[in-house]
């Protein structure tokens, strides 16, 4: 049963594209190229580009009137939306700040060993910064140095570096007082503050298979439960649901486990309501229904791309500015193609109906 359709496909990047945001009334685009588009809502027209000469984006966060970008080159920088300036997105400042920076220079237990006979600053990331969160009046940055770190929002100073895993982190997430990282070491770690010590604590880790990387994590609810759902690059989706116990490891207990979600590595999830979409190496986007146990039934696939999807978004605009019984999913690729697909929720719920009809019968028999 098709249950999508094409709706544009938005070309303009020069290299692959490597993360999108949802920004208002505003799509963002970033690619390896060094460049951010900004496409316009409802008819998706090119509207203002920004970011040229400030490295290769790897992560995008829209926060309000902001905009914080994740760079190859280590640092994080901000961009203020301004509709009264020609630049529409003007860069306000560059994580770390400078003042943060001269407050930490001179002491040199500030210092740590990044690498043999190299040392950087503690707030310093050593490597690309992969990943951004904001929860709380925080940010979250997660690198492939292995380290995450955490920035306040109100003045943009470090607050805190955490040692989280044993190899690069690709994904971070943050909900509800919960820090979720994803890493190539094969585990998703969980991790809250302890608010006597101003620190974050290691409540948690999630792990299947050692031999996976972990290449993204989403977090989400129905109603009092709380699903966390990992991208393996095995293709495998597994999912896990929080347990009363969250203080503890044996809290989350195994609800997902689709060893072959895709043909080749999953680099991408993303959520809408009771939807899940995930982008694979296999240049494909699934589509997969969440049922009350958190469970994934698979309801589409989306074909289109010509190299791997690298990054996902899902939004319940839909033409004319509404929702309208489906959702919006956006692709990026590294095939510099940025896909815009109609999902329907009708057909969805149709295909559920005769999911249910067809249990009802096998019991009857």
């Amino acid at each position: 049963m098709q249950i999508h359709k094409p709706v544009a496909i938005l070309s303009g990047h020069v290299g692959s594209i490597s993360s999108l945001a949802l920004c208002g009334e505003f799509l963002l685009s970033a690619s390896q190229s060094h460049d951010i588009i900004v496409w316009q809502h409802p008819d998706l027209r090119r509207f203002a580009t920004f970011g040229h000469g400030h490295g290769s984006v790897k992560s995008l966060l829209a926060l309000s009137n902001h905009v914080f970008t994740a760079h190859q080159d280590g640092h994080i920088r901000v961009w203020k939306l301004s509709r009264r300036s020609e630049n529409l997105f003007r860069l306000l400042s560059t994580l770390p700040t400078t003042k943060d920076y001269l407050g930490n220079f001179l002491k040199q237990s500030n210092y740590v060993q990044t690498r043999r006979h190299h040392k950087k600053l503690w707030i310093q990331h050593a490597d690309t910064i992969s990943c951004l969160a904001v929860h709380n009046g925080v940010i979250y940055s997660g690198s492939w140095d292995k380290s995450i770190k955490v920035w306040r929002l109100s003045d943009f100073k470090c607050l805190e570096s955490i040692k989280a895993h044993e190899d690069a982190i690709n994904a971070v997430v943050a909900h509800k007082g919960l820090v979720y990282s994803a890493s190539a070491d094969g585990k998703i770690k969980i991790w809250r503050k302890d608010e006597k010590k101003s620190l974050h604590c290691l409540k948690g880790v999630l792990e299947r298979n050692k031999d996976v990387s972990w290449n993204s994590v989403i977090v989400c609810e129905d109603g009092r439960r709380r699903f966390v759902y990992g991208g393996g690059s095995d293709g495998s989706v597994v999912g896990w649901e929080e347990g009363e116990q969250q203080q503890q490891k044996e809290g989350w207990n195994l609800v997902c486990d689709i060893n072959k979600a895709h043909e080749m590595a999953v680099l991408c999830l993303c959520s809408v309501g009771e939807m899940v979409c995930s982008g694979s190496a296999d240049k494909s986007v699934g589509l997969w229904r969440r049922e009350w146990g958190g469970g994934l039934v698979k309801v589409g696939v989306i074909r289109g791309h010509e190299g791997p999807v690298k990054c996902l978004q899902a939004s319940r605009l839909g033409f004319g500015g509404s929702g309208g019984g489906g959702f919006m999913v956006y692709s990026g690729g590294l095939d510099k193609s940025l896909r815009v697909w109609w999902v329907s929720m009708e057909s969805s719920e149709v295909k559920k109906d005769n999911d249910k009809k067809k249990d009802l019968r096998s019991l009857s028999y």
